[in-house]
């Protein structure tokens, strides 16, 4: 099995992304740059984190537009399963291949730390090894995380079961209280209505390591490891 990281200028974590690959299925991935217009014959597409384009004009905005982009909807339209992490979330929401936009952080303030995730429901590939209900521990890092879309559109996420993170205490409570971004509905992850595109804001190839702050990101990769 195949995986394609993009790569922009300011890309910053497609190598802990490989590495985060690598280590759940044994596969190492190829690292795509932006210009290239070609992923057929690859079963997992990811978007990682960073600053594409230095975060000019609107995060995401000017990768969306990309040649690499391009290719990535439309193998994504073919049924191929696509991760967006953190700046790949936003680049997911600017092609519309996600719902939604990611705003400023509702502090107006750079977010770096750990922080806990509940997951909402498993679903295969991106939450195969992880149960609803289940927390896990990642990093976030982010200055643009706001999730925010109409109502409408939330209630159909909701409906539909879409929603497959929120921001929680260790004790999975989702509330006030543990949404550090100001995200509507506490939401850290979302499907496509198809359920082959997921995009999240937190980064859990930041945890696949004890030594780098834990392994609970692990246990959403043993579920791509089946796809990766």
């Amino acid at each position: 099995m195949k995986t394609a990281i993009t790569v922009f200028p300011g890309t910053n974590r497609e190598r802990d992304m490989a590495a985060a690959i690598e280590k759940a299925s044994g596969n190492k991935p190829d690292l795509i740059w932006h210009g290239e217009s070609d992923l057929a014959g690859y079963d997992l597409i990811v978007v990682p984190g960073g600053f594409s384009y230095g975060d000019y004009l609107r995060c995401g905005a000017m990768a969306g537009n990309s040649p690499i982009m391009r290719a990535v909807k439309q193998q994504a339209e073919r049924g191929v399963a696509v991760l967006g992490v953190c700046n790949g979330f936003q680049v997911l929401t600017e092609t519309g291949m996600l719902p939604g936009v990611l705003m400023r952080n509702a502090g107006l303030k750079f977010i770096c730390k750990m922080t806990h995730i509940r997951c909402e429901r498993s679903h295969a590939p991106f939450t195969g090894s992880l149960n609803q209900g289940d927390v896990i521990k990642v990093a976030v890092a982010h200055n643009e995380g706001n999730y925010f879309s109409d109502e409408d559109t939330l209630d159909r996420l909701e409906g539909g079961g879409r929603v497959v993170f929120r921001y929680s205490n260790a004790a999975g409570l989702v509330d006030a209280t543990t949404n550090l971004n100001g995200s509507q509905r506490n939401i850290a992850g979302i499907l496509n209505e198809s359920g082959n595109v997921m995009g999240m804001m937190p980064h859990p190839e930041n945890a696949i390591d004890a030594l780098a702050g834990g392994v609970e990101g692990l246990k959403m990769f043993a579920g791509l490891a089946g796809t990766a």
